[in-house]
């Protein structure tokens, strides 16, 4: 296991803003990452899971607690004849390459989202129409308290929108079933470039951002109600609401964590007083406001 002191959390987010993290523990098994939770349980201790850090933001002021990671060994993917055995840690681009390679089809969806497989269950990750409750078999975690390692079904992990058992829970993912089905290879590539191509064309994939900051408000989509409210394009700092996808913050240059969030508070505020919705973040945003 390795400990890190006052860790910039810039370096692990992919908005490439925020403040440090007070330590950092990357964790290289099962049995370390029990004994870890089983240490953090008896001091209280605060303590958050970063997967690929590619949904969180951390604020200005930092961290007071523990950031979690588990380590390369917690990469592995495996194929099962139909089903996919992924550890938390793997990125969900080469699950979904591995997917490919074994003419498994059901995993498309995600083969774009800059995300791991535990971060993908901990929020429900989800595109183009799938999510990723259609495809989990089950979910193996070890207990928040050390207590113990559990597996259970994707049916009892309370997914919906954006949402898992998880963010109550504090149980944290270390391995994944997903239950795919065979299909044709040439079919299964031609989806994955397609998505790839819409994703690029209409995302702003060379600022760092956190993807889709808002989630989708039931019967409306957050990207149209920003640009209906007249805010793309709108700048706080080195913070922007995207010129190519409103649904975007995006950095464009030196943006600190709280340009980013006072940016958010404007996009909801004003969205609110014309349209009366209220706009929840999909970003995890992480630390004690000073």
């Amino acid at each position: 296991m390795e400990k890190k002191s006052n860790v910039d959390m810039r370096e692990y987010t992919s908005f490439k803003a925020g403040g440090c993290a007070r330590e950092m523990l990357i964790v290289e098994s099962t049995d370390e990452l029990l004994e870890v939770m089983k240490e953090l349980s008896r001091q209280g201790g605060k303590y958050i899971m970063l997967g690929n850090g590619s949904n969180t933001l951390v604020r200005d002021s930092g961290y007071d607690g523990t950031v979690i990671k588990l380590g390369e060994s917690f990469n592995n993917v495996e194929i099962q004849d139909t089903k996919i055995v992924a550890g938390a840690g793997a990125l969900l681009s080469v699950v979904a390459k591995k997917a490919l390679a074994e003419d498994l089809t059901g995993f498309e969806f995600a083969s774009g989202i800059p995300g791991s497989v535990g971060g993908a269950i901990f929020m429900n990750a989800g595109a183009y129409g799938g999510e990723m409750k259609d495809i989990v078999e089950s979910v193996t975690m070890v207990k928040r308290d050390g207590s113990g390692v559990v597996t259970v079904s994707g049916s009892e992990m309370d997914f919906a929108y954006r949402h898992s058992i998880l963010e109550t829970s504090g149980d944290i993912v270390v391995s994944v079933v997903f239950a795919l089905e065979k299909g044709n290879h040439d079919e299964i590539a031609d989806t994955m470039a397609d998505l790839m191509k819409r994703r690029n064309e209409k995302q702003p994939v060379q600022y760092p951002s956190a993807g889709s900051f808002f989630k989708r408000p039931e019967g409306y989509f957050a990207g149209k109600l920003v640009q209906d409210a007249g805010l793309k394009g709108l700048t706080v700092g080195g913070a922007q609401v995207s010129q190519l996808h409103s649904g975007f913050v995006i950095n464009v240059g030196g943006a600190t964590a709280t340009d980013i969030i006072d940016l958010m508070h404007i996009v909801q505020n004003t969205v609110y007083d014309r349209f009366g919705v209220n706009l929840e973040p999909e970003v995890r945003i992480i630390g004690d406001e000073k």
